[in-house]
């Protein structure tokens, strides 16, 4: 039942000015009420709904060079024991709105209003690009995931007036004291380095109309 009605939620939010697959991650009760658990716990918000408003797009790296691996990380509802590092941090499995594979595929995989799992202190404010790559930490997202990535925020930049800042997940502490940061626990922190400087600096070489991260590495 829940799976269904993520598909209903798709059909209006779907960029039909691109080439998007619809590839819906599990997202029924059992991630629903777990996600509204981590938003009270760690933002202090008692909500009945896990609506957001986009303020800020992230880019990532899976850290996995390989797209069903990669997927297949997001396809429990629950956080599996591999997740040693957050696993203290909620028991909401991590998920994002979309994922590209290395030949610029691009996937949706779960509704653009809903908040995903995946940069600390901005769930609530953001929707998240997954790039399939970065084992390693390797800076190896190709050519064909940059083209994408552009085409993908310029959709999003005209799909959502609310959103201002474009940042990389290796830029998230920048927020930290900002009015956009609802991170409550201080002790809860993890260290980023995606999708790497390389590809935001040429991610943002074209593309216009964002704020940077509020920090040095995140100015021009």
């Amino acid at each position: 039942m829940g799976k269904f009605l993520l598909f209903l939620l798709f059909l209006p939010l779907f960029l039909a000015a691109l080439e998007i697959k619809q590839t819906p991650i599990e997202f029924g009760e059992t991630r629903v009420e777990l996600t509204k658990k981590y938003i009270k716990s760690h933002y202090a918000l008692d909500v009945q709904y896990i609506k957001i408003v986009p303020k800020i797009i992230v880019i990532h790296h899976t850290a996995i060079d390989d797209f069903n691996d990669s997927l297949s990380r997001f396809a429990s509802e629950t956080l599996p024991s591999i997740r040693a590092d957050i696993n203290n941090g909620g028991a909401v499995n991590v998920s994002a709105h979309f994922m590209v594979e290395r030949d610029g595929t691009i996937h949706q995989l779960m509704p653009l209003d809903v908040m995903a799992r995946h940069v600390i202190g901005l769930n609530y404010n953001s929707i998240g690009i997954e790039n399939v790559g970065g084992q390693n930490s390797a800076d190896n997202l190709t050519k064909e995931q940059l083209e994408a990535n552009i085409a993908l925020v310029k959709e999003l930049q005209k799909r959502f007036g609310s959103i201002e800042y474009l940042i990389g997940h290796y830029e998230y502490r920048c927020f930290e004291g900002h009015e956009l940061w609802l991170e409550r626990d201080e002790g809860y922190r993890t260290h980023k380095d995606d999708p790497s400087q390389r590809f935001m600096d040429e991610l943002r070489a074209n593309v216009s109309g964002f704020k940077y991260a509020p920090c040095k590495q995140g100015q021009k």
